[in-house]
């Protein structure tokens, strides 16, 4: 019989990739997670690490036992969202990753609804990319993730996550220049037209990067990038202000009228898809299941006002 601590701990380092990582998410010693996984190996009885470089990998061993923690700790989760759904009063603490323009647009209208409803829940937000949040998902830092998907550009879909569509996000070209300009122009031709423009982008790496710099290329020029943030209200201002060209979604106005001149992309590239994330099993916890029909709710709120 395997020591189920041990085995999480082995989790924990194929998702987090290094033995201080470990250590430092779960408050340990460095020493002592190496420990307990080397005593995980003598239960075993085989080697479940390798050195390369100064890191170390899992064995495929290591990798099977791995696969079935993960089904373990499913199973755990489902019985977690069982106990808490024979309860009449829902408690505990949600945690929520979400990124910025869903955290302004939506997470404090769904927060209010699930203080009407379930006053007891404790709700713990934290603002960050799905670059980032995804794979905290996975490692079990939230409960529930806010991600985007920009056309083109699918995320990968690992099998212990599930994910539930919340709404399409519309996007536009947000021009530099005065209402009415480029009106006559088709939505390449508007591309085009900016190609000698400085331009506001999402840091390389992310997707909302990867996705604008292929409509720009499609569009037939390299965009001159001098402004790179995750802050979309920053791209806003910028715009503004006449500093830069950038690609906005509906949901950076939060419900208000567009401050800039605003043109539409081409066809096949007009909207982002939104989406909560969870693990497999989470996804029956009351909680989780509070949260996304709060999230929908909001959805639905903020297209009454628009």
């Amino acid at each position: 019989m395997f020591d189920l601590h041990r085995l999480r701990l082995l989790r924990e380092l194929k998702h987090r990739g290094t033995l201080a990582a470990v250590a430092a998410a779960l408050s340990y010693a460095p020493s002592s997670v190496s420990q307990q996984l080397s005593q995980l190996e003598t239960e075993v009885g085989v080697p479940l690490l390798e050195p390369v470089g100064r890191r170390v990998r899992l064995t495929e061993q290591a990798e099977i036992l791995v696969a079935h923690t993960e089904a373990i700790l499913e199973r755990l989760e489902r019985a977690e969202a069982d106990i808490a759904a024979s309860l009449s009063d829902l408690t505990g603490t949600l945690r929520i990753a979400a990124f910025q323009t869903a955290a302004l647009a939506l997470v404090p209208t769904a927060l209010g609804l699930l203080r009407d409803r379930h006053p007891h829940l404790r709700v713990h937000v934290t603002h960050m990319e799905p670059e980032r949040a995804l794979p905290a998902l996975q490692a079990r830092d939230f409960d529930l993730v806010l991600a985007e998907e920009y056309p083109g550009n699918p995320n990968p879909r690992p099998a212990e996550l599930e994910q539930e569509d919340l709404l399409d996000d519309p996007l536009h070209l947000a021009l530099p220049k005065p209402a009415g300009a480029g009106e006559a122009d088709g939505p390449t031709a508007a591309l085009r037209s900016l190609a000698d423009h400085p331009w506001v982008m999402e840091p390389e790496g992310t997707a909302a990067r990867h996705w604008a710099m292929t409509l720009c290329r499609n569009a037939g020029f390299e965009p001159d990038v001098r402004f790179e943030t995750t802050d979309l209200l920053l791209h806003l201002r910028l715009v503004e202000q006449r500093h830069a060209a950038a690609l906005l979604p509906g949901l950076v106005w939060t419900g208000q009228p567009p401050t800039v001149t605003l043109r539409p992309l081409p066809r096949g590239q007009r909207t982002r898809r939104i989406f909560t994330v969870v693990r497999r099993g989470r996804d029956r916890h009351p909680a989780v299941r509070a949260c996304r029909e709060a999230l929908r709710r909001a959805v639905g709120l903020r297209s009454d006002r628009a």
